[in-house]
């Protein structure tokens, strides 16, 4: 129960952290600042220094989204804790995704940096190498989660029955760690546009692979 409350404590700080710096930034933050970069890293319209604040809020409802989730993964089932446990943890990981784009895209601001290849990181190498990390924590926990309808490698035939259900996600979570090396390769050996092309392209080819390999478990352990 102790362990439960730390992970919550690290996932709301997470969750209202950059709210909090983003407001005590504005103190700091020159009143015109980049508000949008185009596909070639240029920025293409300048705006007020408050429009920082929209990624603090869309951290905090994709937070809420994901508490919302966790609890109806849970359910009222006895074992229903590791499905919550397994949301919350991912939850973790895709929250600390918003807290580094917030503090990156505040330096910028801070910098007034008119295109983003003059940053010391790329951001889209940066976005997709994390991508992969969080694919490779849910392949991990994917073959612990419980059957529900929230959660998982989720299928009509994947729901069929706990046989089909345990098979999808032991494969799905093999699947998603090596998509997801895959995805972080992709992200350290191509930049930009390629970049984006081959780790969506190396998702979904997962997903359909995926998706088949439910519907042969349906088959197989009817």
């Amino acid at each position: 129960m102790k362990k439960k409350k730390i992970v919550y404590c690290m996932y709301y700080i997470l969750m209202f952290l950059p709210l909090v710096v983003t407001v005590i930034s504005l103190i700091f933050l020159p009143d015109r600042i980049p508000a949008h970069y185009g596909s070639e890293n240029q920025v293409t319209r300048w705006g007020s220094k408050y429009e920082t604040l929209i990624f603090p809020a869309e951290t905090m409802i994709c937070g809420a989204i994901i508490t919302a989730v966790a609890k109806s993964a849970a359910g009222n089932k006895k074992d229903g804790e590791k499905n919550e446990k397994a949301v919350v943890i991912i939850g973790i990981a895709v929250l600390l995704l918003f807290n580094l784009m917030t503090f990156y895209f505040l330096y910028a601001d801070f910098r007034q940096i008119s295109n983003l290849s003059d940053m010391p990181v790329d951001i889209t190498g940066l976005v997709f190498c994390y991508l992969g990390a969080v694919i490779i924590l849910c392949g991990i926990l994917m073959p612990e989660l419980k059957r529900n309808s929230m959660i998982g490698l989720r299928t009509k035939w994947s729901m069929k029955n706990e046989v089909t259900w345990e098979k999808s996600q032991k494969f799905g979570g093999i699947s998603f760690v090596i998509s997801g090396v895959c995805i972080i390769a992709a992200s350290l050996l191509t930049e930009g546009t390629m970049c984006v092309v081959w780790s969506l392209g190396i998702l979904a080819a997962d997903v359909i692979i995926d998706i088949i390999y439910t519907r042969i478990a349906a088959y197989k352990y009817r």
